[in-house]
């Protein structure tokens, strides 16, 4: 097992939720009623409680699979007529990806999540298990709540099951230098893309949308998932920790080998980067160079392009469809969602 050490203190970051949704005011303040509801249903007469939920919604982040679900609302020709049930479902969403969040933490041994101190560095491992179990059974508890068909909590269900294969998989395959780029890239489908599929549908089921359409708006999330990933593989490579707020290189430590990793090992330099990836101990010098053979063996714009198709492939899905306001939104940011500081 690779280990090196970290040193790494609060890093400040601004309010990245309010930065990305700021030319759409409608969105940012939905996902502001998310929060009020996501704080709400998290309430408790313990104050102790009460205290680290607000810390962790503090953490911010871009609240990118709520915001999904809203937008997804916005397709078809006639407005939601229950803005309360998208708001309780997207509030959902987000519970359900906080919860994967903190257990990942725990996992990864993450000492940051985006520039704050982890759950599980802050209040212990014991408490971010309970708190992320918490977090999934009240997600579950809001769904049962309100009137949903059962085909959407059937996607719902479907889609949470696929998160946890995902990771599961992908635990199977640590410090396994024989993965392949397909195996790869099914554990991504189920760990990342399958919840932006799920986010992008379940608002699309409450629009006068057709089965043919809403399926179509469930594959342009799952290609949007798939080049997010991707995008956020490169980050290690490409990205520091002030800007990234979180620690680099960690997927490469912990032993979780990414598309450029993967792709480095079916180069000219496989056997220099089995070398280093096979020592016991990293270090610094180790990583720096184990970056340079993955650049130098073009894996990194290997990567970009793969991001690039998936895409291009989603924004093809969504063009297929009526004129909305939601179609609009999507289109404008995608470009942008995929174009990160690194």
């Amino acid at each position: 097992m690779n280990t090196l050490v970290f040193n790494s203190k609060d890093i400040e970051i601004g309010d990245e939720m309010s930065k990305f949704w700021k030319d759409y005011p409608d969105i940012e303040r939905e996902l502001e009623y998310v929060k009020e509801t996501m704080l709400k249903v998290s309430k408790s007469s313990e104050q102790y409680l009460n205290n680290s939920f607000d810390y962790l919604y503090s953490t911010g982040g871009k609240m990118l699979r709520p915001a999904f679900l809203i937008i997804g609302s916005l397709f078809g020709t006639k407005n939601v007529e229950n803005a309360e049930n998208i708001r309780q479902l997207a509030a959902a969403i987000e519970m359900l990806h906080s919860a994967t969040l903190v257990h990942d933490d725990i996992i990864d041994e993450s000492y940051l999540r985006r520039g704050k101190e982890s759950i599980h560095s802050k209040y212990s491992k014991e408490y971010a298990v309970y708190m992320g179990d918490y977090l999934f059974s009240q997600c579950f508890l809001m769904l049962s709540e309100f009137d949903i068909s059962h085909t959407l909590l059937k996607e719902l269900a479907k889609g949470i099951s696929m998160i946890c294969k995902g990771e599961m998989i992908q635990n199977q395959y640590r410090y396994n230098l024989d993965i392949s780029v397909r195996k790869y890239l099914k554990i991504i489908s189920g760990k990342t893309a399958a919840l932006f599929a799920a986010s992008l549908s379940a608002g699309a089921n409450e629009t006068d949308l057709d089965s043919k359409q809403i399926k179509k708006i469930a594959k342009a999330g799952h290609h949007i998932g798939m080049a997010f990933q991707l995008t956020d593989d490169l980050l290690d490579y490409k990205s520091d920790e002030k800007t990234l707020g979180k620690e680099v290189q960690s997927d490469i430590l912990r032993g979780y080998y990414t598309l450029p990793i993967i792709l480095s090992l079916n180069s000219e330099y496989s056997s220099d980067i089995k070398k280093i990836l096979l020592k016991d101990t990293l270090k610094k010098e180790d990583i720096s160079l184990l970056i340079e053979l993955t650049q130098r063996s073009g894996a990194i714009d290997k990567t970009e392009e793969m991001a690039e198709r998936y895409t291009k492939k989603a924004i093809e899905d969504i063009q297929g469809l009526p004129d909305s306001k939601g179609k609009n939104i999507l289109l404008e940011i995608i470009p942008k969602l995929l174009k990160r500081n690194y």
